[in-house]
């Protein structure tokens, strides 16, 4: 956990950002300073609260070896309060660490899309659209449907979702793969059982902070009428935007806009989006290589295992975490997945040492 926390390297890094907030031009560039001023206390918190635990620990040692020497049943009664209190700060501690990354704190763009399966698969993407929207709406984040096509028949063919909060992407990046779902089909009149698989892709909402420029000339922008599909999801309006960006083969899509300028605006987030994120996982994979790291679960593999028949199971393949309560799970309950994940990180990369 000390390597994962680096305090040396925390401390460097307020010691620089103080002295760049004592400098006459600092205000010259708001945006930058007030960057600088949210990592600065952002860090100060995390040392703050480490070096809290850390007396802490100290103090629940030096109970022990009085007790040692000497038992006594009231002291003994409060070490145990203090361990209990102290080891519930240091889980907390463990996850405002996880969340430290340089994109953690920005909103969240996520994207489903069914696999094959046609009305099954798109039946099971629209579970998930609604088991995500609800966890967002436990968190009281707020929920900006960009697109939302439905299927022919039912569920739907595609969806991204912005998700703005505290945090949003740095726990929702626990999500990004694909699931799958077993159950007895209800568009199967011979109620057999089918297996069905959706993709859940999740990439931070790019902020100006973020250094991602675009060249016009790479765009191919086309505008159309509004499909109408997507009912209550979506403003229908008439001018709907696709944007391609060349280089990279990457589309995107929004019609929930008033407007054809609001539309294409949006689409060009959510590219610059998608851009960042391809260069979070390209860094992911140069630091992997580095450790000579092995992953088991590439990018966008499965992740998760939804099974309604023949008994009722929700279990995370990359850490074990499951449950047999599927009905609190696709309802929104999902904090005991993300926090396995990311304290599976802290497991993982204790294996460096």
């Amino acid at each position: 956990m000390a390597n994962l926390f680096d305090l040396d390297n925390k401390q460097k890094i307020v010691d620089e950002n103080n002295e760049k907030m004592s400098a006459p031009d600092f205000w010259d560039d708001q945006k930058s300073a007030q960057k600088t001023i949210k990592q600065t206390n952002q860090l100060k918190s995390l040392i703050d609260t480490y070096q809290a635990l850390v007396s802490a620990f100290g103090g629940l040692s030096e109970g022990l070896n009085e007790l040692s020497e000497s038992f006594d049943a009231e002291l003994n009664e409060l070490i145990q309060e203090e361990y209990i209190s102290t080891m519930k700060d240091f889980d907390e501690f463990e996850i405002q660490v996880l969340l430290s990354g340089e994109y953690d704190n920005h909103n969240a763009i996520l994207e489903i899309h069914p696999g094959a399966g046609g009305t099954e698969a798109m039946d099971w993407a629209m579970m998930l659209y609604r088991m995500y929207t609800r966890w967002a709406e436990r968190k009281n984040y707020k929920i900006t449907v960009m697109d939302y096509q439905d299927g022919e028949e039912a569920g739907m063919k595609s969806c991204s979702i912005l998700i703005e909060g505290p945090m949003a992407y740095g726990y929702l990046k626990a999500e990004n793969g694909v699931h799958r779902l077993v159950r007895i089909s209800p568009f199967d009149s011979n109620a057999r059982r089918h297996t069905s698989f959706a993709s859940v892709e999740v990439m931070p909402e790019f902020e100006d902070d973020a250094d991602i420029e675009i060249d016009e000339k790479d765009l191919d922008v086309i505008t159309m009428r509004s499909s109408g599909a997507g009912g209550q999801h979506i403003n229908k309006t008439d001018s709907a935007v696709r944007m391609t960006h060349i280089p990279t083969g990457i589309v995107v899509f929004c019609q929930t806009q008033r407007s054809q300028l609001q539309n294409r605006e949006a689409c060009l987030n959510m590219l610059k989006s998608k851009l960042l994120q391809i260069r979070i996982k390209e860094n992911e994979q140069r630091a992997a290589e580095v450790r000579g790291e092995v992953k088991a679960n590439e990018w966008g593999s499965q992740i998760r295992s939804y099974v309604f028949h023949p008994y009722s199971m929700v279990k995370d393949l990359r850490t074990g975490f499951e449950t047999g309560n599927v009905q609190a799970v696709m309802d929104g309950d999902l904090d005991g997945f993300i926090d396995s994940y990311l304290r599976s990180q802290i497991q993982s990369d204790g294996k460096e040492d």
